[in-house]
């Protein structure tokens, strides 16, 4: 199977590209000139929001499967930077969408989006048919991209399928989420390099965690036995209290650390619970979780202690 990873130098990107390689897959992925990538795979350099590039390289490479993960993904940042989570998130994918579309051989391919999406919801788990009702600048910019994909697949036949995934997690995300932020901090307190005091922001929140290795075994699956045109929730199923996750990051290190709110992690919006009904997921692909929350921390945790340690 000839396989394109667009945004193969982002977090997700290195765990997708590891499932392909192991499923026998030629794996090509791109970057902004400037990144790396991690793994085995031919790398091209790419800018989504230049549109003939696009189409110069579905040209070149007629993949089979295309998993477009190119995005801003911080909801902070898009507060911040909104211009830059428009053009990339919306821009970028329609630039995508009418590069398939001109091909003579049509790929299948995932859009991948966010449970943000969804906005405040008053009823948990929330399922993919739940109207969106998006609460920040990504998650607008992500409810866009899905809807873009949804009218491209019914106007042009196109085999796509739209992702709304929700958090995941694991050794190498940026500081920016929130479990590599904590992990960071702790590590950091344990060599002596910060005070012993986390910074936090908002911890009666709750999120759907999920480790990133089940979640690109989830996109592989999906691309395998997912039908076109569905949309599918990619979590856990679960949601886990912020202040949860503090404390299981806490109760793997030995040091003392007190919390203290940083206003500066406080987001304008936050939505009070977020939680996948993945029953779509698990019948149509039978996936199912493999790593539990604890191991994901203590990963998470060991990497950081490594990255800081150098």
């Amino acid at each position: 199977m000839n396989t394109l990873v667009i945004g193969g130098g982002g977090f997700v990107g290195a765990y997708l590209i590891a499932e392909l390689n192991a499923g026998g897959h030629r794996v090509h992925a791109t970057k902004l000139p400037g990144e790396e990538i991690r793994g085995t795979c031919t790398i091209h350099d790419l800018d989504i929001l230049q549109p003939e590039a696009v189409s110069a390289l579905l040209e070149q490479l007629k993949p089979d499967w295309i998993f477009h993960l190119a995005a801003q993904s911080s909801v902070a940042l898009s507060w911040k930077r909104p211009q830059l989570t428009v053009d990339v998130n919306v821009k970028g994918t329609l630039n995508l969408l009418e590069a398939v579309r001109r091909l003579a051989h049509q790929p299948r391919v995932l859009l991948i989006g966010s449970g943000e999406e969804y906005g405040p919801v008053h009823c948990c788990p929330v399922g993919e048919d739940t109207p969106l009702h998006p609460g920040n600048v990504y998650a607008a910019t992500k409810a866009c991209q899905g809807m873009l994909g949804e009218i491209y697949a019914k106007a042009y036949g196109m085999d796509l399928l739209c992702v709304r995934a929700f958090n995941h997690v694991g050794p190498g995300q940026a500081p920016m989420f929130v479990v590599s932020d904590f992990c960071r901090q702790t590590a950091a307190i344990e060599l002596g390099q910060q005070e012993p005091v986390i910074r936090i922001g908002n911890l009666s929140a709750k999120r759907d965690f999920t480790d990133v290795r089940d979640v690109v075994r989830a996109y592989v699956l999906l691309a395998e036995k997912g039908i076109a045109g569905r949309v599918y929730n990619v979590g856990s199923g679960k949601a886990v209290e912020i202040r949860g996750i503090l404390d299981l990051i806490l109760a793997q290190s030995g040091a003392k650390i007190q919390a203290e709110t940083d206003p500066a992690k406080l987001r304008p919006v936050d939505v009070p619970v977020v939680e996948a009904d993945i029953r779509r997921l698990q019948e149509d692909t039978g996936w199912q979780r493999q790593i539990p929350l604890e191991q994901t921390i203590r990963d998470t945790l060991a990497y950081w202690r490594t990255e800081l340690a150098k």
